[in-house]
């Protein structure tokens, strides 16, 4: 009985492998036909990734900073009153970064503009993932050019007028902290979105129910988050700076850029490759300058400029005409900065998009493939490139980040009022 059992389900683990094998064998065949070898070396190093990858991911928050967080029970913080002509004292709960991180490149320039109005600034970093303090405080200091205390925010703060959290783990660390300060909110995304819908997406959510006063980069962001959690907020214009992207007259502009960064999904990175599929297939000619990461092949010629400093980027946006630059949350820098240098952004179309791109040379396209490539003919096809883009260029020369750091002064005063 024994044995006939064993060959029994012998005979049917050679026949499931068999099963197995055929399938795999006629799915190679598939992919190799469509993709070529290429196909076949991308999907073999995917799932050599995934084997490699630790089973559980680093968490961004620390777990008993979310336990201890009670938000049926606000903890009672002191909020010393601001006296007139007093120096105004804040503590900014941010997580290290290295150089040219857009969202702390972002909140470093408008720390810096308050330090010159004369604010006394504190930088805690926030870093669950245990880097070391030293090499982020030295990127800081040499890169984003931070002069004001910076510590580790696990070991406790210092009193404060205000206590800024930066994202939505740092909201978690302000919660719970015990010094004094009013809570402020410095929001740049809506960080929900950044994930599916999970745990993670949850913890991020219920931040914006902290009672903290919002001050969010452009008016989309405040509107949502009053309109849908009920937050106190104030906002500031997208700034660009100027001096760093700016128009060649002499340049000679063919191409199209296309900021694609696909391990950030909220970019649309493979819908714009779709859309440039059919683009250059219609216009063979034009040159396609991606940059953002080093990219595999796609099907259409381009230059790969991968991740680009901003001299670099400042180079690229002058050779080219137009530029597509998709986001699905809250824009981005790079439409300014294209404008800065007279390349005509294409953007997809969505509330989050034209409530803060008030700018006539913006182009906005629905979040297909098709009308994204219909949409970069029409830029491309004008007669009067040059002038288009010389104007486009003027039409942001006033758009400073001292306007933004002026605006986020005027809320922090407002708000620290008594």
């Amino acid at each position: 009985m024994f044995w006939r059992n064993w060959n029994t389900m012998l005979a049917t683990m050679v026949s499931s492998a068999r099963a197995q094998i055929g399938r795999r064998s006629r799915q190679a065949r598939s992919i190799l036909a469509a993709e070529g070898y290429r196909g076949i070396i991308d999907r073999a190093r995917s799932k050599a990734s995934d084997w490699l990858k630790p089973q559980t991911e680093a968490w961004p928050v620390f777990p008993d900073d979310v336990l201890a967080a009670d938000l049926s029970h606000p903890p009672d913080i002191a909020e010393p009153p601001l006296e007139e002509g007093e120096q105004i004292t804040v503590n900014w709960i941010i997580g290290p970064a290295g150089p040219g991180s857009g969202g702390h490149t972002t909140a470093f320039r408008i720390l810096n503009f308050l330090e010159k109005l004369g604010y006394r600034n504190r930088v805690y970093f926030y870093d669950p993932y245990g880097g070391d303090l030293q090499y982020f405080t030295d990127i800081a200091r040499d890169y984003y050019k931070l002069n004001c205390e910076i510590a580790n925010a696990r070991r406790g703060m210092k009193d404060a007028h205000a206590v800024v959290a930066t994202s939505w783990a740092s909201a978690y660390a302000a919660y719970n902290a015990k010094c004094s300060g009013k809570r402020f909110y410095f929001i740049q995304d809506f960080e929900p979105f950044f994930y599916p819908t999970s745990t993670n997406s949850l913890l991020a959510e219920n931040t914006y129910r902290m009672g903290f006063h919002g001050i969010t980069a452009g008016r989309w962001l405040a509107d949502k988050l009053t309109r849908e959690f009920g937050m106190k907020t104030d906002h500031f214009p997208f700034g660009c700076d100027t001096a760093q992207y700016r128009r060649s007259a002499g340049s000679e502009r063919k191409g199209i850029a296309f900021y694609a960064r696909s391990h950030t999904p909220r970019r649309a990175v493979e819908l714009g490759i779709l859309a440039l599929e059919i683009f250059a297939k219609r216009h063979p000619d034009v040159e396609l300058h991606l940059f953002g990461q080093h990219l595999g092949a796609l099907p259409f010629r381009f230059t790969n400029h991968g991740p680009s400093n901003p001299a670099k980027l400042n180079d690229i946006y002058n050779k080219c005409f137009a530029g597509l630059c998709l986001s699905l949350t809250n824009v981005s820098l790079v439409p300014y900065e294209m404008l800065a240098c007279g390349c005509i952004p294409i953007v997809n179309d969505g509330p989050q998009n034209r409530v803060v791109l008030e700018n006539a040379f913006v182009r906005f396209a629905d979040p297909t493939p098709i009308s994204l490539a219909q949409e970069l003919e029409a830029v491309m096809g004008a007669p009067d490139r040059e002038d288009i883009s010389r104007k486009a260029a003027e039409s942001v020369t006033l758009t400073s980040w001292d306007t933004a750091g002026a605006a986020v002064d005027a809320a922090l005063r407002r708000a620290l009022q008594p």
